[in-house]
């Protein structure tokens, strides 16, 4: 039987009401939840009565709006259960913690995201003795060879950020499962457009901050898997979102509820509109890396493993050959033509351009930019939905003729 689309599945969440009969569901602003009879709340504490099935504990447990978008979440992601954070650093942290112990180990990809790569690189081996292994994620043989028997996780990002190579999330869940090791996937790149739990992948991680939240007005993250595995991040013991407290606020998660009805639409436009982009700036002999192009390298494994109809991403990066080359182009199309902003995140309505090596790239060392390929004149544009197609192609164009890039 042929996998179900996700917004399909999306749907299927789409069928209770608010506390009054609204069409949206309600958003609950309590910090604690009232228990009928008194033996209920020691059973809660003691773990003899599941939440949220039993009955709501407390806001930084469980709260009803922030669980029902991790419905939504689960529902895009395929996965049995989902629980969302207040941040995307909230859910990448917790899930590692919730998987590795004191003295455990990661293989990762040595291309991710700075705040990730700051996590694993310095701020867990010193406070958790918990150590990484960075590899080249495409090149399974390295990452097999860096599995040692205190490795709990592979770790990558399914579209790398910044360089938007792509993880083969089956070939790394056999490597990962023949050993009994979990496969984590970021999909904070690619929702809709790529489902790892269905390639392979255990845990899945976002930054809803970036597409799935589309208004870079809210800072949010979602950690996605089965039933036990989110119930073990709730656990009042041990649980590291419990424990840890990264809460997710309500009108948050209503906020963000109210915006995934569209996100397949704005998906498909985000993607019609980078590769637009993508195929002028090749045919002007710009150096410029995008999945749906052909001279990708890793162009044929994205066709296998995408959803098509949402296309091959909202991100691009051209590569100018210096940092200072970089920020001309980026000071034009912001200052004199309009095309986007300077800034660091994603996933916007407009477009944001940003030099990865020397901002959301610069937490990494040198030698570890070098081996992941991240140049100085990188620019990421993760491509928004606003104004024409032809205009901002004509001020992207210009541009480049300004700083001499095309003639």
């Amino acid at each position: 039987m042929a996998a179900r689309n996700p917004v399909e599945r999306l749907a299927d969440t789409r069928h209770e009401f608010g506390e009054h009969g609204g069409v949206n569901m309600s958003v609950e602003a309590s910090t604690t939840f009232t228990v009928m009879k008194p033996g209920t709340m020691p059973e809660l504490f003691q773990g003899r009565k599941a939440a949220p099935e039993g009955c709501y504990l407390y806001g930084r447990h469980f709260n009803p709006t922030v669980y029902n978008l991790g419905r939504q979440l689960a529902a895009i992601e395929g996965t049995e259960a989902a629980y969302c954070t207040a941040s995307g650093m909230a859910a990448i942290s917790a899930a590692i913690l919730q998987l590795c112990d004191a003295g455990d180990h990661l293989v990762a990809s040595h291309t991710v995201y700075g705040g990730t790569y700051a996590l694993l690189h310095d701020f867990l081996p010193v406070k958790a003795n918990i150590h990484t292994r960075f590899v080249d994620i495409t090149d399974l043989a390295a990452v097999d060879a860096a599995m040692t028997e205190k490795t709990k996780i592979v770790y990558a990002e399914s579209i790398a950020n910044p360089t938007l190579r792509l993880a083969d999330i089956p070939a790394l869940a056999e490597l990962a499962h023949r050993r009994g090791i979990t496969l984590v996937i970021d999909n904070t790149f690619s929702p809709l457009i790529l489902n790892p739990v269905e390639l392979g992948a255990d845990v899945v991680v976002h930054s809803m901050t970036k597409f799935i939240n589309g208004a870079s007005d809210i800072i949010a993250g979602a950690v996605c898997g089965t039933e036990e595995f989110v119930q073990g991040l709730m656990d009042l013991h041990l649980g590291p979102l419990m424990i840890l407290g990264p809460t997710m606020d309500p009108t948050i998660a209503s906020k963000i509820s109210l915006r995934i009805p569209h996100l397949a639409l704005r998906m498909v436009e985000h993607a019609r509109r980078a590769q637009y982009l993508a195929d002028q700036l090749q045919a002007l002999g710009i150096s410029v890396a995008y999945p749906g192009l052909a001279s990708h390298p890793d162009h044929e494994l994205m066709k296998q493993l995408h959803c098509a109809e949402y296309g091959f991403g909202g991100i691009l990066t051209l590569d100018l050959g210096s940092e200072e080359k970089a920020g001309d182009l980026m000071d034009l199309l912001q200052n004199k033509y309009g095309f986007g902003f300077m800034a660091v995140s994603l996933g916007y309505f407009d477009t944001l351009m940003s030099n990865p090596g020397s901002s959301t790239s610069s937490e990494m060392t040198d030698e570890d930019m070098a081996l992941a390929d991240i140049g100085a004149g990188l620019v990421r544009m993760s491509v928004g939905i606003t104004g024409s197609m032809e205009q901002r192609w004509g001020q992207l164009k210009s541009g480049l003729a300004d700083i001499g890039a095309i003639t």
